[in-house]
């Protein structure tokens, strides 16, 4: 894999210590701009971003984007010392909502650092990942006579709804928000270098029955038994034959060991399956009357090597014919992956083995990210980014060594890609 002169990669890791400051206070500055989804709204934390870009790359070629209400995104751009490959660094802005009513022991807007952990709402999803990008940027502005071509950081506003005004809309709107490579600091962790990850179906069911009192049943029709075959007929879909690519399962067998270790037992079967979740269900207004309605919302996850349209057919098929029964897919997206085998996979695994002293494995992500938006544009992109502690609930937090790794690996990665172009 071609790298970066040797002479230059040691100033790197030499210089990396000097970064640590650097990360947390970006992080901490990025946690106290509250910017929940929902409700929507993260024009305050892209202007503490850009504040902080332009205070740290003196120059730096940067604009904010409005996508719509309460969605703003910021992408910044730094060129090297002549034409070359551009790599592109992305994240998103938003984060889940505070919710002040979770069990909190700490302010989640104070980016508190305490016993090397950093807490707050985004510490580890993923405003320690953007933190981490930022000062990679930063690093590769202060020796852009290293490397050539040009360095992005493109932050998207609409992340965690998965709505089309963050990413996908600086894909569609912002030519250099695009580029060779993508790297994305999404919660992960630093061991393991995620190249691929699941789709997805969200469905809605709805059963019609026919109201009656509860002991006259042979009056009525249950919408919630209809129901229940309908979503047992769904349940079946788990049983799916998975045609995956070798590429793809040897990688997910070989990750074993360790990405278990960090994300639990059974995490490799679940990317290799078709899984089906109930997640919603409604039906009824009281024990003793038939009900005349019921509906669920399932949520069914797609390994790679089986295509959403087949799922729907299958589907489709089953419900065909059960009366009173209809469905909708609400979202739809296909799993992705980038060849584990390719530059900027290794490029990143050649980085991170420098940094951390240890090789790390590479595997699929179970959940989704911003990076199926790249690979559906035809950019390979990676997912390398801190562990995430308390996602989503109170005391979110992700460990200081761990942000400092990262911001080094992201740097280093780009040092390296750049150079090689």
């Amino acid at each position: 894999m071609p790298q970066a002169d040797p002479a230059a990669r040691r100033t790197f890791l030499t210089r990396a210590a000097a970064w640590r400051d650097q990360v947390i206070g970006n992080a901490q500055a990025l946690i106290a701009a509250a910017s929940p989804n929902p409700p929507l709204a993260t024009g305050q934390v892209a202007g503490v971003a850009a504040d902080l870009l332009r205070a740290q790359i003196p120059g730096v070629d940067l604009t904010l984007h409005e996508a719509g209400e309460g969605v703003v995104n910021l992408v910044a751009r730094v060129h090297g010392c002549g034409p070359g490959r551009r790599l592109v660094l992305n994240g998103h802005l938003d984060t889940y909502p505070v919710n002040p009513n979770l069990p909190w022991t700490v302010d989640p807007l104070g980016g508190l650092v305490r016993d090397g952990r950093l807490y707050g709402r985004g510490a580890a999803d993923m405003k320690g990942g953007i933190a981490a990008s930022m000062t990679a940027l930063a690093v590769l502005a202060e020796h852009r006579a290293l490397w050539r071509g040009e360095a992005v950081l493109a932050l998207g506003g609409d992340e965690e709804s998965m709505g089309p005004r963050g990413t996908q809309w600086l894909i569609e709107n912002v030519p250099h928000a695009t580029g060779d490579a993508v790297i994305i600091g999404d919660a992960g962790s630093p061991a393991v270098v995620r190249f691929g990850e699941k789709g997805f179906l969200w469905i809605e069911l709805d059963a019609a029955g026919k109201p009656a009192h509860g002991a006259h049943v042979h009056l009525g029709i249950n919408a919630i038994d209809r129901l229940r075959a309908a979503l047992d007929a769904l349940s079946a879909l788990r049983d799916l034959k998975v045609p995956a690519p070798a590429m793809v399962t040897a990688a997910i067998a070989a990750a074993r060991p360790v990405s278990e270790a960090l994300s639990g037992a059974g995490e490799s079967d679940t990317l290799g399956r078709v899984t089906v979740n109930i997640g919603q269900i409604a039906g009824g207004t009281s024990m003793n009357l038939i009900p005349a309605t019921a509906s669920a919302g399932v949520d069914i996850r797609l390994p790679v090597g089986v295509p959403a349209a087949v799922v729907e057919a299958q589907f489709a098929a089953a419900l065909a014919g059960m009366e009173g029964v209809s469905w909708r897919v609400l979202r739809r997206v296909e799993a992705s992956f980038t060849p584990p085998d390719s530059e900027i996979i290794q490029t990143v695994v050649a980085a991170s083995s420098a940094v951390l002293g240890q090789a790390p494995v590479v595997n699929m992500r179970v959940g989704g990210s911003d990076s199926r938006l790249y690979r559906q544009a035809g950019i390979p992109t990676v997912v390398y980014g801190p562990t995430p502690f308390n996602m989503g609930g109170a005391d979110e937090y992700a460990l200081v060594d761990e942000l400092h790794a990262v911001a080094t690996v992201h740097a280093l990665a780009g040092l390296d890609f750049l150079s090689a172009g």
